[in-house]
């Protein structure tokens, strides 16, 4: 009998090739809504899983910012983290062209650039997190030493209290 291969993504070749190890959780999604339903589909507990949010500054400078799912940025501290004056949310209309990743399978590994990242500090004594694997339909488990080593992340409270 002829093993399935599984197609890897950009984000699964990167962490492969800094031998870091992942668990790969796929899903049916023929449409994606959110990363709690995400989350739900398949029963993880959503403290553990994050979503991936691009923003532009003034300068026209792209920051990638790693939340839990059901947190909202704060642009104001998410500026602050980086040095900016002010960021706003990156047009989704823009994401694929930008990041070259699509809505629901945006992750910090792998974009078409690397852009400043930062993870937020809630993810502080987790030991591993969740975050979308490179398309809609595939989430990653990494644990948090990992995920910042792969993204280049920083750490810092960027999400409305």
């Amino acid at each position: 009998m002829a093993k399935e291969k599984t197609v890897k993504t950009n984000a699964m070749r990167i962490l492969d090739s800094l031998k870091i190890p992942y668990e790969m959780q796929a899903y049916e999604c023929d449409e994606f809504v959110d990363g709690v339903t995400t989350a739900d589909k398949l029963g993880l507990s959503h403290e553990l899983v994050y979503k991936t949010l691009v923003t532009v500054a003034k300068s026209k400078a792209y920051y990638v910012f790693v939340i839990p799912i059901e947190a909202e940025l704060d642009l104001k501290a998410a500026a602050r983290a980086v040095n900016e004056k002010a960021l706003e949310l990156l047009p989704l209309k823009e994401l694929t062209l930008v990041t070259g990743y699509v809505r629901g399978g945006c992750t910090a590994i792998g974009m078409k650039k690397a852009f400043p990242t930062v993870l937020d500090a809630s993810v502080e004594g987790l030991s591993h997190l969740h975050v979308s694997g490179g398309k809609p339909g595939l989430q990653l488990k990494l644990s948090v030493a990992d995920y910042v080593k792969a993204s280049r992340a920083k750490v810092a409270d960027v999400i409305v209290k």
